[in-house]
């Protein structure tokens, strides 16, 4: 039995431009219209949470917000895709709280169970850059200190 969950699959697959455009395309319209109906507002931040392009991933998570505020009985399914959106920001602080709070409604959810773990992972990738920059400040540190105390002992 495999131990990978693949469910969070949404984590690395993009819509295509022309996806997007046509996502994007109605929204606009409907904005123009000054009527703009939830299920196009979400289909248009899903395609904007899902894309490659940091711009684009803010934009679907603030009109993520926006309908999780507006709209209560939206509110389970914005979860995920805000979950998603920070954690392809590199927001694990956000993902994890927004993934939790779908974890605690549905603890079975195969999908928000795995994006979990690829949110720890995120985290676990940060402290390990974070100790190598610190241990390599620290390298550099020790060399300079070595050769300041080389250099005032020739003097």
């Amino acid at each position: 039995m495999p131990t990978e969950l693949p469910y969070a699959a949404d984590a690395e697959v993009s819509l295509s431009y022309d996806e997007l455009q046509v996502l994007r395309l109605q929204y606009q319209k409907e904005v123009a219209q000054a009527h703009i109906t939830v299920q196009t507002k979400f289909n248009f931040a899903w395609g904007l949470v899902k894309s490659p392009i940091r711009e684009n991933q803010v934009e679907g998570v603030r009109l993520l917000q926006e309908i999780y505020r507006a709209e209560p009985t939206r509110r389970r399914e914005c979860l995920y895709y805000l979950a998603l959106g920070h954690y392809k920001m590199g927001n694990f602080d956000e993902a994890k709280k927004f993934n939790g709070l779908l974890i605690d409604k549905e603890p079975t959810n195969m999908q928000a169970l795995s994006l979990a773990s690829l949110i720890d992972n995120g985290v676990a990738r940060e402290g390990y850059i974070g100790m190598a920059l610190a241990g390599g400040a620290a390298a550099i540190g020790a060399i300079l200190v070595g050769s300041l105390i080389r250099r005032a002992a020739r003097k």
